[in-house]
C-alpha cells in the first residue's frame, strides 16, 4: 500500500517531468514498503495516515533531490579561483531513502537500545 501519490510529491516540491514521475512512483513504493515494516499501520487512524504521507513524501524528495546534481556519490567538493573558495558537502550524495530523527519520533519508531544483562552464575544467590 502506497502512503503517497506522485501528485503529493509535486504539491510539496515542484512539477515533475514524465521520467521523474516514473522514478517518484517507484520511490514512493519503496518508501512505503520501508515504513510498513517499521510502523504498525492502523488503517482507521487518519492522523497516522497523514503523518505517513508526509514522511513518505519527505523521503522521496530527499532521494530525488540528491540526483539533481551531476555529483552522484560525492561526499564533498570544492572550487577555488584565486583567493575565492567555495565548497559543498552533500547531505545525501547517493540518494538513499532514510528517516530523520523527527520523523521517527512522529511515527513512534524508537531507536535501538544496546545494553547488557549480567548472567547468573552457579552459586549466585537471589534474594
Amino acid at each position: 500500500m502506497a502512503f503517497a501519490l506522485v501528485s503529493d510529491i509535486e504539491a510539496r516540491w515542484r512539477d515533475l517531468s514524465t521520467a521523474e514521475e516514473s522514478r517518484a512512483s517507484v520511490l514512493i513504493d519503496d518508501a512505503s514498503a520501508m515504513l510498513s515494516e517499521l510502523v504498525d499501520v492502523d488503517p482507521t487512524d487518519t492522523k497516522q495516515a497523514a503523518l505517513l504521507k508526509t514522511v513518505c513524501c519527505s523521503m522521496v524528495i530527499r532521494s530525488m533531490s540528491a540526483t539533481e546534481s551531476d555529483a552522484f556519490g560525492v561526499a564533498n567538493t570544492s572550487m577555488q579561483a584565486g583567493s575565492y573558495m567555495q565548497s559543498w558537502t552533500y547531505s545525501n550524495p547517493t540518494g538513499d531513502l532514510y528517516l530523520t530523527k523527527l520523523e521517527k519520533r512522529l511515527l513512534g519508531i524508537s531507536s535501538s537500545y544496546i545494553g547488557s544483562i549480567r548472567p547468573m552464575m552457579a552459586g549466585d544467590h537471589v534474594d
